[in-house]
């Protein structure tokens, strides 16, 4: 006879009714929808509907939820697998989200590097205007990015060769630190080198860039030391 025919010390009675314990008894979710919106499903790898729930255990019988058992959750399901996860999955940009983080990440960096460099060389301009582009501002042009670095020196009383005011740093962390968290270090290195080679397009670094550069680091929690080799490492063409 095979061990698993027999459990010791119970006779044919008791192990049915062991067995069939799991069946009589157990435990049953309500769920309630208390919001929805999108979000970014870590099961799909993309956007999708969600649903934010609340729950209410209650012990089953045969099925038929009866006893209370407590709340539970909140959590997020999405719309298309079903999945269920923490609400601070919402944390994450969905991709149209990020893509406009990013976006308006790089025109930012931009414009607090012209601003401290100045717009009266055409190197600068050109390789802010290729930069915007490519990060999704596909009508800029190098008038645009003009007006827009006077009228920003206008808003913050900053001129051209002094270090980063408070206004522009502001600016700075307002437009990176939500996208830095979502960001690899790649990344983020990546939009610092756009910020320096803007710079270094119309000649060395002047102070006033350097202190916007390094503005842009910290906002883009680089280290003072990689700060300082991205700046060597742009003087290299790419």
């Amino acid at each position: 006879m095979r061990r698993c025919d027999v459990l010791p010390g119970r006779g044919p009675d008791e192990r049915a009714a062991v067995t069939g314990l799991p069946r009589l008894l157990g435990t049953r979710t309500a769920w309630t929808a208390v919001g929805d919106g999108e979000f970014f499903c870590p099961g799909c790898g993309g956007d999708r509907n969600y649903q934010r729930l609340t729950g209410q255990r209650r012990f089953a019988l045969l099925g038929v939820p009866l006893l209370p058992r407590g709340a539970t959750g909140p959590v997020v399901e999405c719309a298309a697998c079903r999945r269920h996860f923490g609400t601070d999955v919402l944390d994450h940009p969905t991709t149209t989200r990020f893509s406009v983080m990013l976006r308006d990440a790089v025109h930012t960096v931009a414009l607090a590097v012209l601003a401290a460099g100045g717009t009266g060389a055409r190197g600068p301009l050109e390789t802010a205007v290729a930069a915007v582009r490519a990060a999704g501002f596909e009508d800029c042009t190098q008038e645009r990015l003009a007006a827009l670095v006077e009228a920003l020196a206008a808003d913050t009383g900053r001129f051209t060769d002094e270090p980063c005011a408070a206004g522009l740093a502001i600016e700075l962390h307002e437009a990176l630190d939500p996208l830095a968290p979502h960001l690899a270090a790649a990344g983020r290195e990546s939009i610092f080198l756009q910020g320096a080679r803007i710079a270094l397009a119309d000649g060395p670094y002047t102070p006033a860039e350097r202190d916007t550069l390094s503005t842009v680091g910290a906002a883009l929690t680089l280290c003072a030391t990689d700060v300082t080799r991205l700046l060597t490492v742009a003087r290299t063409p790419s």
